[in-house]
């Protein structure tokens, strides 16, 4: 199994990990450490962005926004991709919002120095459009389960997604917020948790949720999770690490 992402270490992320050393070198002396806070938003919807942003230990969602200000989670973004893809995909801004969903260490880099190293054509412009595919997949697989799944099945690749972006079987998020994120009514999530809980597949106390059976949780999950993950895994190379909960 590969070692937990460090929160200091940027080749944490997947991303500047695969840079050969001379692109490497390229970037280093411009990456700059930040702390993410839960719920500090890194963009906002229409607004142009300033920085690229590659997490190491932290969790960011991309939300839909809409006019009311009602919105759902089209994506989530851990140590795996980078967020701020419109940058070097020419849009400067998106009708999405990002929000960090858990707390961690997360590198950036500005707008130009990210879009100088696209325009090379290089290792790196292959890995960022490798990356941006499988960014897709994930968005068109979400909108696919939020309209044919049960929302327990949604709830399962949720958390799965999310575990998979994190060292450890312990997830920090209160129901409210995993509502939020799904686009549904907080009794529905309540519900759907209460149910995981009585199959012994989670734990849920006091914000905390901790995945007590990871291959019971993927049975419960529908198609979606694993289409996700192998998109991630043929076009990044190599896998995900397990979490801890799933090698005890």
């Amino acid at each position: 199994m590969s070692a937990p992402p460090d929160a200091w270490d940027p080749r944490s992320n997947r991303l500047l990990g695969a840079l050969p050393d001379e692109d490497w070198a390229r970037l280093a002396g411009q990456l700059e450490f930040v702390p993410l806070q839960l719920g500090q938003v890194l963009y906002e919807s229409g607004r142009a962005q300033s920085h690229v942003y590659f997490p190491t230990t932290a969790i960011v969602s991309l939300l839909y926004v809409m006019e009311d200000g009602a919105s759902a989670e089209i994506a989530v973004v851990g140590y795996e991709g980078v967020v701020g893809v419109a940058l070097f995909m020419g849009g400067e801004t998106t009708p999405s919002r990002a929000v960090v969903q858990s707390a961690g260490g997360c590198y950036r880099l500005r707008a130009v120095a990210i879009k100088a190293e696209f325009g090379r054509y290089g290792v790196g412009m292959h890995l960022l459009l490798r990356y941006t595919q499988a960014l897709l997949t994930q968005m068109a697989q979400t909108a696919v389960c939020n309209r044919h799944h049960l929302l327990e099945q949604q709830l399962c690749r949720w958390l799965l997604l999310s575990l998979d972006r994190i060292a450890g079987d312990e997830l920090v998020m209160t129901q409210e917020l995993i509502a939020n994120m799904l686009g549904v009514r907080r009794e529905g999530v309540t519900e759907a948790a209460q149910k995981l809980q009585k199959l012994g597949l989670i734990d849920y106390a006091r914000g905390h949720i901790t995945v007590m059976d990871r291959p019971g949780l993927e049975k419960r999950s529908c198609e979606c999770y694993a289409v996700v993950r192998h998109e991630y895994d043929r076009l990044l190379g190599s896998p995900l690490p397990l979490p801890l909960a799933a090698v005890r």
